[in-house]
């Protein structure tokens, strides 16, 4: 009943427009202080100590690095670096396209930074060269998805971070802990090759079917060139990756190291930025990360209601006694992650699910690491599909086409994400391999 209550509140406030954050907080409000004897000071104690955890600095510092890289030039180099490999093969500039997505996903953690520093340069380049708007568009809207399961992922963070401190009995009656940020980065890297390479698959499928431009074969002198202009940037993969994983460094403190860095080849390096820039690019980055931490604050708060209601519990004893078993679970959930990427962009939900279905996951068996990456390819689907698909608009902007045309658009690609969620939901192995072989 009291689930009800709340959800139910939660839906009628965000129906009359209202930000989900603002809806979140109200909604815990007022079922505290109407139903339940919980002290005012708790709830001001919890907004506080909610957003009090080390692993929410990685969040404006990625924002950051972000930023730094997506006004520095580094991806112009990096779509020549990758034009100058493929482009001779169907869809030469398209499968660039791809390949620098992926790139600049490993280095930015964010997938609208991705969708406009590398959709702002290769869409206009691929209309000039003959190919289809339409195609372009496909290719780069999905494309940039990658920026949020390529590791460093900023979804990854606000997973763990939704998630942290929480325990969970699993089927053996073993006590099992949410993942840490480590271990996710870690666990996106195959899929996210794997993801890139389907997407990659996709579009030279398609510019073959359709007999698409080529263009010319790079000499190996060229590829060099192109490989040394855009090496600075790809070195910031090694340093953050590489870091974690030799415990040179933590995943927050990799975040602090990669903005820093970014900053460095933005301004000293690659000399695209002015000093004179550096302001806007702060605010820009502050005004993204104050959005981010006011909707964490509300979650946590929400995660709190949820847990003092016993919510996610009872939600498991229900599942477990009535029968449901794991695989089924994980399509209920992917229904659920899916329709709800219908209305809310993908932090919030993140921030809302993940507490509640955590604790049945692992009841079920389910591990904490697959569970999450199973949870941020399904974001990943809801950025590139209407009404609120945060890719379209992004790519929209870009090329100047309408959100039901770019539906139609990417479709091709969708279903290639897809098709892969379904083998992630299915094959833990493929989350699960990396960070087992490196002993996480």
């Amino acid at each position: 009943m009291n689930a009800t209550i709340i959800f139910g509140g939660l839906v009628a406030l965000m129906l009359t427009g209202m930000p989900i954050s603002i809806a979140l907080g109200l909604t815990v409000l007022a079922f505290l202080f109407t139903m339940t004897a919980v002290p005012i000071d708790t709830v001001a104690l919890k907004l506080f100590t909610g957003i009090e955890k080390f692993e929410i600095m990685a969040i404006p510092f990625f924002i950051l690095a972000g930023n730094f890289l997506t006004h520095g030039g580094v991806a112009r180099r990096m779509i020549n670096f990758a034009t100058s490999m493929v482009g001779h093969w169907y869809g030469g500039l398209g499968l660039a396209g791809v390949i620098a997505c992926a790139l600049f996903a490993a280095v930015s953690g964010s997938s609208p930074a991705t969708v406009v520093a590398i959709g702002s340069v290769i869409l206009p380049a691929m209309t000039r060269q003959g190919f289809p708007k339409q195609f372009g568009a496909g290719v780069i809207t999905t494309s940039g998805a990658l920026g949020i399961l390529i590791p460093p992922s900023i979804v990854m963070v606000m997973y763990s971070v939704a998630t942290s401190g929480m325990q969970a009995t699993g089927p053996d009656g073993q006590v099992v802990s949410a993942a840490s940020v480590g271990e996710l980065f870690m666990a996106g890297v195959i899929p996210g090759i794997i993801l890139a390479s389907l997407l990659a698959a996709t579009t030279w499928y398609r510019a073959y079917k359709n007999d698409y431009p080529r263009l010319p074969k790079a000499s190996w002198l060229e590829r060099w060139q192109t490989f040394r202009k855009a090496v600075w940037g790809l070195l910031l993969i090694i340093i953050v990756i590489g870091g974690i994983y030799t415990g040179v460094f933590t995943p927050t403190e990799a975040a602090a190291m990669s903005a820093v860095y970014a900053f460095f080849i933005a301004v000293f390096v690659y000399k695209d930025l002015k000093l004179s820039d550096i302001p806007r690019v702060l605010l820009s980055s502050a005004n993204m990360s104050a959005m981010l931490l006011y909707i964490i604050t509300n979650a946590v708060l929400f995660s709190f209601l949820m847990t003092h209601e016993n919510i996610p519990q009872a939600l498991g004893e229900w599942m477990v006694n009535s029968g449901l078993n794991w695989w089924m679970f994980l399509i209920a959930v992917n229904i659920l992650l899916l329709a709800a990427g219908n209305f809310m962009e993908p932090s919030s939900i993140v921030l809302i699910m993940a507490p509640i279905l955590f604790p049945v996951a692992v009841r079920l068996g389910i591990d904490p690491v697959h569970f999450g990456i199973m949870i941020v390819v399904n974001m990943e689907v809801g950025m590139c599909h209407p009404p609120v698909g945060l890719n379209l608009y992004v790519a929209s902007g870009i090329t100047k086409m309408g959100i039901t045309e770019l539906t139609v658009a990417v479709m091709p690609w969708l279903l290639t994400m897809l098709a892969f969620l379904l083998a992630v939901t299915y094959i833990p192995e493929i989350s699960l391999f990396l960070p087992r072989f490196l002993g996480m």
